[in-house]
């Protein structure tokens, strides 16, 4: 009997009816646990990567990692676009096996899978065409502006493994199987680390290529992990059947996908534009303090990263006992993970009030850069405890449906509050100030936050019926 699904019934007919998935019936922490740790693993190594791939480019110089930092608006929007599809077909997907309706679920799948060709083809589009003009709109140093060409042009090119690596491991996510995502985010994390140095610096009799290894190493890993992933589901996933015999779009299923995921695609493209717009920002001041921003962002995605993945593990929990209608496994499952997250977000805290300069270090920092990232990273990192309850209610908006919700205290944080603060504060003529719109969004996003889970919980949870 497969490990995943337990409790088999028999039918009145003598015959075996479908397995029930362990999202239905185990203890709610030991189910969040099992689902989230690998989770949390795969996420952990894929922030190491991120850090280790700035790390290894802050060796070739500061424009170098400025340029890097500079894409990271482009690399949001592209993982909001597959992040958020994902989303809606997660979400969509688990509560069709919570319902029983497993035809809906394959088609969900499937409908899915076409979703993120399409997608991968606009990148393919942006890469070829449009990212000089980005980079242009926002330095006039040749020596970044060229670095930066050079690895979003791959990023962009190559960007059918990324695509591919979402949409499998998401269809693995949304049936319980969280094991075998950890296994194929931490072999392409591994590989592009293991690709990094001997691309970038030519090692081994590789050719070096500086930049652009940086960009081929990323790719390679996630090609690597989305082919892998592909595998995993057509050997190891028999809750979902993948066929493209006979495939139709399907209007509704899509429309259903992205009613849900577009809240949460806008909301991560929000994050791309404020970011873009906290690069010119910063830039006005010195581009060092772009290169801080990038290292903030890397560092602080050790702290997040294993946030997203325990959301990972309980976006599915709740969606399927939603369409169960188990009420108090939902709210357990919520309880539990913003204890956990919040853990995780206070040791954050720590690391960034006590240690800065040894983070600040691994990536070569000048005694510019450690002056100006030693006061911003002990600002920004005041904010990541109340950070884990927006995180962690903002997955449950998306499980139950509701991403427009979660995509309101995106708006609220980044671009009603952070944006204009920053720019204000900017005026004050001191680079310190700046940093000091972070905590300030976030408090007004939690407000927010509490706000509308009130508003669900009196129209949608408390309304639940357990059968």
């Amino acid at each position: 009997m497969s490990n995943e699904l337990i409790n088999e019934e028999i039918a009145e007919d003598g015959t075996k009816k479908r397995q029930e998935n362990k999202m239905g019936v185990l203890p709610p922490n030991k189910l969040l646990i099992t689902m989230s740790l690998p989770m949390m693993a795969s996420m952990l190594v894929q922030a190491l990567y991120n850090i280790v791939d700035s790390i290894f480019v802050s060796r070739i110089n500061e424009n170098a990692l400025t340029a890097v930092s500079l894409a990271f608006p482009l690399q949001i929007l592209m993982i909001a676009i597959a992040g958020g599809t994902g989303v809606g077909v997660n979400a969509i997907l688990s509560k069709s096996l919570g319902e029983k309706d497993f035809t809906r679920a394959n088609k969900t799948a499937v409908n899915g899978i076409f979703l993120y060709v399409i997608s991968y083809f606009v990148f393919l589009l942006i890469g070829l065409v449009f990212v000089r003009p980005y980079y242009a709109s926002q330095t006039t140093d040749p020596e970044i502006l060229e670095f930066g060409v050079q690895y979003m042009t791959i990023c962009c090119a190559l960007s059918f493994g990324i695509f591919s690596q979402f949409i499998f491991e998401r269809l693995l996510t949304s049936t319980g199987r969280t094991f075998y995502t950890m296994i194929t985010q931490t072999t392409g994390a591994v590989i592009n680390i293991i690709m990094d140095p001997i691309l970038i610096f030519g090692l081994l009799g590789a050719p070096r290529l500086g930049v652009s290894g940086a960009a081929l190493a990323t790719v390679i890993g996630q090609i690597v992990a989305g082919t892998l992933a592909c595998i995993m589901n057509l050997k190891k996933n028999p809750d979902v059947e993948i066929s493209f015999k006979g495939f139709k779009p399907d209007g509704e299923i899509i429309s259903e996908i992205y009613r849900i995921g577009v809240p949460s695609i806008i909301m991560q493209a929000i994050g791309s534009l404020m970011n873009y717009i906290m690069n010119k920002i910063l830039i006005s001041f010195t581009s060092t303090a772009v290169a801080v921003f990038g290292v903030y962002y890397k560092m602080q995605s050790f702290i997040f990263m294993p946030v997203f993945g325990l959301n990972n593990g309980m976006i599915p929990i709740v969606a399927y006992n939603y369409g169960a209608r188990k009420k108090d496994r939902m709210m357990k499952t919520w309880k539990l993970s913003w204890i956990y997250a919040s853990i995780i977000m206070i040791a954050g805290t720590l690391a960034y009030e006590f240690i800065p300069g040894y983070m600040l270090k691994l990536f070569d920092a000048s005694d510019t850069m450690m002056q100006i990232g030693i006061t911003a990273f002990r600002i920004i990192g005041i904010h990541f405890p109340v950070a884990a309850f927006c995180i962690v209610t903002g997955s449950m908006f998306q499980a139950l449906g509701k991403s427009i919700y979660s995509m309101i205290t995106s708006i609220m944080r980044q671009l009603v509050v952070l944006v204009p603060a920053a720019w204000l504060l900017s005026m004050l003529g001191n680079i310190d100030y700046v940093w000091w719109a972070f905590p300030i969004a976030e408090i007004m996003s939690a407000a927010t936050t509490v706000f509308l889970f009130i508003r669900i919980y009196n129209r949608i949870i408390s309304k639940i019926e357990s059968v």
